[in-house]
């Protein structure tokens, strides 16, 4: 059997006119290849679906069966080929996404995010928080599209672009002595109580904060390792010391807590967004990609 979409094609035009003229002036092709085509759809299918006479063309039960199977064949192949060209063009699909904990905090992300969603609503966004260091081998792996992370050493696999750099701000609790000051050194800092994260808990910030005290021959003495930035928050708020975070979460804002500059300007963190260079982007990952970019350059 070799029925191809054309036969289809052309059987419907004949059955919905009822006359062979008539469809092919529908189909823009002259009467008597019309004629031999459905002929050869009737040998193809082993039924007359056409009952002619030389007045008129009727359906036979089985082309009134065939007539209802060849527009939902149609209607499926038209469908198959309308999900495949929206999946191309990234209006449809899954996109996945690593990202730390302060990403939802950056202005560029969170309305990037937000007019992604509305633009492509077909585009099921599945979200996964985890520290910059955990991203690096799904990323690697094909299991992320795109990373959002903190600036941190990366294999030559991945490519990355900044999308923010931003300055460090102090956490200090509103009754501490330093909190009545307008900026602070690391110094400063560096003789207080520090709350930070753990080591091991992979956060790209831990290196990026302590080698900018190194910089300056500083040593924090922790008091507290926590796993997240908010529980840093947390325990600032409560007094049990003082801490440094990028200025994205000055966004939380606790009464019992103050964020004050820091005077070094090279107190500074970065976003970067990263991908992998050797799995191939969907169409979703790249237009998610150019409209962050676009967002974070204004």
């Amino acid at each position: 059997m070799n029925i191809e979409l054309r036969h289809l094609r052309y059987f419907i035009a004949v059955a919905e006119e009822l006359h062979f003229g008539h469809a092919a002036a529908r189909l823009n092709i002259s009467q008597p290849p019309l004629s031999q085509q459905i002929q050869i759809l009737e040998q193809q299918v082993g039924a007359r679906l056409l009952a002619r006479t030389n007045r008129s063309v009727s359906l036979t039960p089985a082309g009134k069966q065939f007539l209802a199977d060849s527009r939902q064949i149609l209607s499926q192949v038209n469908d198959a080929a309308a999900r495949a060209a929206r999946l191309h063009q990234g209006e449809t699909g899954e996109l996945r996404i690593g990202f730390t904990s302060s990403a939802p905090f950056i202005k560029a992300v969170s309305d990037t995010l937000s007019s992604f969603r509305q633009r492509y609503p077909d585009v099921h966004i599945l979200t996964q928080e985890t520290n910059t260091r955990e991203q690096i081998a799904p990323l690697n792996e094909g299991t992320l599209d795109l990373g959002l992370m903190r600036n941190t050493q990366l294999p030559d696999t991945l490519a990355w672009q900044r999308i923010l750099r931003e300055p460090l701000l102090a956490l200090i609790h509103r009754d501490h002595p330093l909190a009545a000051q307008a900026a602070l050194s690391l110094a400063e800092l560096a003789s207080e109580p520090f709350v930070f994260f753990d080591p091991h808990v992979g956060t790209g910030l831990y290196d990026d904060i302590l080698g900018l005290m190194r910089r300056y021959q500083l040593a924090p003495v922790i008091a507290q390792e926590v796993g997240e930035a908010m529980t840093i928050i947390g325990l600032v708020a409560a007094g049990m010391g003082v801490s440094i975070l990028p200025a994205s979460f000055h966004r939380v804002q606790l009464n019992e807590m103050r964020w004050v500059p820091i005077r070094e300007a090279d107190a500074v963190s970065e976003m970067w967004l990263v991908w992998s260079k050797h799995h191939e982007q969907s169409a979703a990952a790249a237009r998610f990609r150019q409209q962050l970019l676009s967002s974070a350059a204004e």
